[in-house]
């Protein structure tokens, strides 16, 4: 059964994008505590951190409202999910950092960085199919292409680039969980997005009929 997005399931759309949010959340906090690198935006959040004494979470509620002021000269406009995004995950994160302990051993810590990174597409899906707006970042990057006119994976690339070396020398773990990172995400949302039946041109037109949400890009994953 194919999912389609009305405001007659708006609470359902809202509960699925409280649960993406917080499964997000857990699915970051297992990677960090895999040790072996993170999404270039993680690796940002964990630098601040650890140069700031700030928990993680916070950081990453800083950073997605310090993008979100970028959103402005863009003329970006948030929906409901972008402000939950940007309030929520950073505290799921939080949680999951509190309750996971660090793993030490190498397999342990590519098996849970593994873990997270499932954990995450599948969340990615969840929140994306509520269609109830973009992620920060995603929206940061959707409205620079917009204006510059430079094609997508050239303003991602450039923005990723740049935070995550900032974030390395902040403190940040780089590692080939960054690199997996890159390589994996595209790939294994693609899957959870077929396997939850997620309709992006669905979700796309169905979203504007809501006046909380905002229209959610196809490329958006944050």
């Amino acid at each position: 059964m194919r999912l389609f997005l009305t405001t007659r399931n708006l609470p359902a759309r809202v509960t699925r994008l409280f649960l993406g949010l917080a499964l997000y959340g857990v699915a970051i906090a297992l990677m960090i505590r895999g040790n072996i690198g993170a999404s270039p935006w993680d690796v940002f959040s964990q630098g601040l951190s650890r140069s700031t004494g700030i928990s993680f979470g916070m950081c990453t509620i800083i950073i997605s409202g310090v993008v979100l002021l970028f959103w402005i000269p863009l003329k970006q406009k948030p929906g409901f999910g972008t402000v939950a995004n940007a309030l929520l995950v950073g505290l799921f994160a939080d949680v999951g950092l509190a309750l996971i302990p660090q793993a030490n051993h190498l397999a342990l810590q590519i098996a849970v960085f593994a873990a997270g990174l499932f954990l995450l597409a599948f969340a990615t899906a969840l929140y994306i199919g509520a269609g109830l707006g973009p992620g920060p970042r995603d929206g940061l990057m959707t409205g620079l292409v917009r204006v510059s006119g430079k094609p997508v994976w050239l303003i991602r690339t450039g923005i990723e680039l740049s935070v995550v070396v900032v974030g390395f020398f902040l403190g940040g773990v780089v590692g080939a969980g960054t690199a997996a990172f890159a390589l994996g995400v595209g790939p294994l949302t693609q899957v959870t997005l077929r396997w939850l039946r997620v309709d992006l041109h669905a979700t796309n037109r169905k979203s504007a009929m809501v006046d909380i949400s905002a229209p959610l890009d196809p490329v958006s994953q944050d």
